[in-house]
């Protein structure tokens, strides 16, 4: 069995690549230059991956003593590295440097270069699978979407770990979101996986997680595991974020201390960064545009904003959708037309004069009537999203505004799979 030299300071890693690589190769791990430099003489690799940025011993003192022996000159090198500057690549390449990459790294590209290098077939799980983490807000929220891939999870795992301790967060409270995704009995066994391991590497309570979904198999399959009594499962953002915060749905004059929780989180360390990257290259994620078109209705959507900028983009962003749009540049006008349309959908601005968007809001709770509504607004202070949410919004979206992140808002509150 070939031979890989594992060398980075960073456990997390360094762990998780041995854990994918131990199957078809024998894995030795280094955590320091000096490390390196006894363990490429003593065991000699087939294969050498190291961080190049190592203490005790620079990497460019590795690559040198290297190339200086005779019996390991010849040893192939992959490095991976934070930032590397373009001179310095140019400089490594004269020691057997094969590949460079750059951190958060796509393990399927490492993983097909270890192959191609040494000729053994790593192989992975090519179920499609888009899953993203990060931090907002002392929240740590989790989206999946297409499909559960075994990979991805246990990217997850590790990047979980990474967050909590950049964050410096102890034990967090999370939303899984799982949208435009089909599952079912086949795939019990990675349901376990994914929520036995957010349990293990998030070191929360079930209490402290909820589930944003419409799949009837993932309330079942929660409701029917004692391990995971106490973890909410609904299909509606505020309640979510209702349950997961402790406020009341019609509460949304929250004091300052309350909306602190939800907006206010610990920066991130300095001195870190991520280095663990949960996509796959050459995935294709979800095109929220091909997902609105394949609605089969006609589609009424309104746009009530001031800012002609934003009104110009969100008819841009749909123009190829063929929907009826309609603009009104305040609240008021809004209220007034909005008995002669069947709204699908509502991007509404929280700042506007004569009528803003929380003056629209309630205005439509006086009046019993229901909307899809997206706010969005230049503001982000606790007390501005927290109001928002206690009105029982769909979504928001903070300015300035992205192109795919208006589709795909629209898409996950147009779409029948959520």
């Amino acid at each position: 069995m070939k031979k890989v030299l594992i060398a980075d300071e960073s456990s997390l890693f360094r762990e998780y690549l041995a854990t994918k690589l131990e199957g078809s190769f024998e894995v030795v791990q280094a955590t320091n230059g000096l490390d390196v430099s006894i363990k490429m003489r003593n065991e000699m690799p087939d294969l050498i991956i190291m961080e190049f940025y190592l203490s005790r011993k620079s990497s460019m003192e590795v690559l040198r003593e290297k190339k200086s022996n005779p019996n390991i000159a010849d040893i192939p090198i992959i490095i991976i590295s934070s930032k590397i500057e373009a001179a310095v690549i140019k400089e490594i390449v004269k020691f057997g440097v094969k590949k460079v990459f750059t951190k958060p790294i796509k393990i399927d590209v490492l993983l097909n270069t270890v192959s191609s290098l040494l000729h053994v077939n790593v192989v992975i799980d090519d179920t499609p699978c888009i899953i993203e983490a990060h931090f907002n807000d002392e929240i740590l929220f989790i989206e999946i979407s297409q499909g559960l891939n075994t990979e991805k999870i246990e990217l997850l795992k590790y990047k979980i770990t990474e967050l909590l301790e950049l964050y410096q967060i102890q034990v967090p409270k999370m939303l899984i979101m799982m949208s435009n995704i089909e599952l079912g009995k086949s795939d019990t066994a990675k349901m376990d996986f994914l929520f036995n391991m957010v349990l293990e590497k998030a070191r929360t309570k079930p209490g402290f997680i909820k589930v944003l979904t419409n799949s009837r198999f993932v309330e079942e399959y929660i409701n029917s595991r004692p391990g995971l009594k106490g973890m909410g499962v609904t299909d509606n953002l505020s309640t979510a974020m209702d349950d997961l915060l402790g406020l009341r749905p019609d509460s949304y004059a929250h004091d300052e201390v309350v909306a602190s929780r939800l907006l206010k989180s610990s920066p991130p360390k300095a001195e870190k960064e991520e280095s663990i990257h949960l996509g796959f290259e050459g995935e294709k994620k979800l095109n929220p545009l091909e997902k609105l078109e394949n609605i089969e209705r006609d589609i009424t959507m309104a746009i009530v904003d001031d800012d002609i900028v934003i009104q110009e983009l969100v008819k841009t962003v749909f123009s190829e959708a063929g929907w009826n749009i309609i603009v009104y540049e305040n609240g008021r006008k809004f209220v007034d037309d909005i008995g002669n349309h069947e709204f699908d959908l509502v991007f509404l601005d929280l700042m506007m004069p004569e009528m803003n968007g929380f003056q629209v809001l309630q205005f439509l709770k006086e009046k019993n009537i229901s909307l899809p509504i997206i706010v969005f607004s230049a503001l982000s202070r606790e007390e501005t999203v927290v109001k928002a949410v206690g009105f029982g919004i769909h979504s928001y979206l903070i300015k300035p505004l992205k192109p795919e992140n208006l589709m795909q808002k629209a898409a996950e509150i147009l779409s029948t799979n959520f």
